[in-house]
């Protein structure tokens, strides 16, 4: 992998959360370089030019040459930043520095080209599991990405991380038994139980309860025989009192 950019840093005097604001509002962010036995340095930098890096190919893993004001340049690779949650800004930046010599152990994307025989001839469906591999190498051996070709993968059957086409100077750290991609077959939906399909029914249209002075012509008012009732009631009990007083 080969150096992606150069970017302009100056050095920061000034710390706090209102030199912070005030920096952000001039079009450059705080960041802090470490590493290699050299002391930290805080500096400032431009958000876009980090944004470039971060979208490019080798995305976090690119490494590339930071030229701070008035100090001598420095290879270095983005280990850390922060992004505002709401505008998706970059707030702060954190480089290490990268010596030639040391291994370094990072992450790299996984890619795959091709459709799975099992996808084009067997109606099944491609699940991509793992998306990136954990890896140890010298800086200049970090590969871009790890490309691999599924087309001969059949239904039923699995790629895993022992499958993938790493060089000799790269050493895997992720587990090789880990299960990178495989392809399913399409589940038949089941139907749904009659309960369900009860409550999804429609509900019965309510009965819209008429008040006073509502009802329409020949049409009793509501009430109306629950009054006869009582009536023919109390009528009964007059009826049986007279009776017995009569006996």
């Amino acid at each position: 992998m080969g150096e992606v950019a150069n970017i302009d840093a100056e050095p920061r005097e000034e710390f706090g959360k209102n030199a912070a604001r005030r920096l952000r509002s001039g079009g450059r962010i705080p960041a802090v370089v470490y590493g290699a036995g050299g002391p930290p340095i805080s500096v400032a930098v431009d958000p876009k030019q980090i944004s470039r890096i971060l979208l490019s190919e080798s995305g976090h893993n690119a490494l590339f040459t930071l030229e701070i004001k008035g100090k001598a340049p420095a290879r270095v690779m983005l280990k850390d930043w922060t992004v505002d949650p709401l505008k998706g800004n970059l707030l702060h930046v954190d480089m290490v520095r990268i010596a030639r010599d040391a291994l370094l152990k990072v992450r790299v994307p996984i890619h795959t080209v091709g459709e799975p025989r099992g996808v084009k001839v067997q109606g099944g469906i491609f699940d991509f599991v793992l998306r990136e591999v954990e890896l140890e190498c010298l800086p200049d051996d970090i590969p871009e990405n790890i490309t691999v070709d599924v087309s001969e993968l059949t239904l039923g059957h699995n790629l895993r991380v022992s499958d993938l086409p790493i060089g000799p100077k790269v050493k895997v750290l992720s587990d090789p038994a880990r299960m990178v991609a495989h392809v399913v077959a399409l589940k038949v939906g089941e139907e749904k139980p009659a309960e369900v399909i009860a409550e999804a029914a429609p509900a019965e249209p309510e009965v819209i309860r008429k008040g006073k002075g509502d009802t329409e012509e020949g049409e009793e008012p509501a009430g109306a025989g629950k009054a006869e009732k009582k009536e023919g009631k109390k009528e009964g009990k007059k009826e049986g009192k007279k009776e017995g007083k009569k006996e």
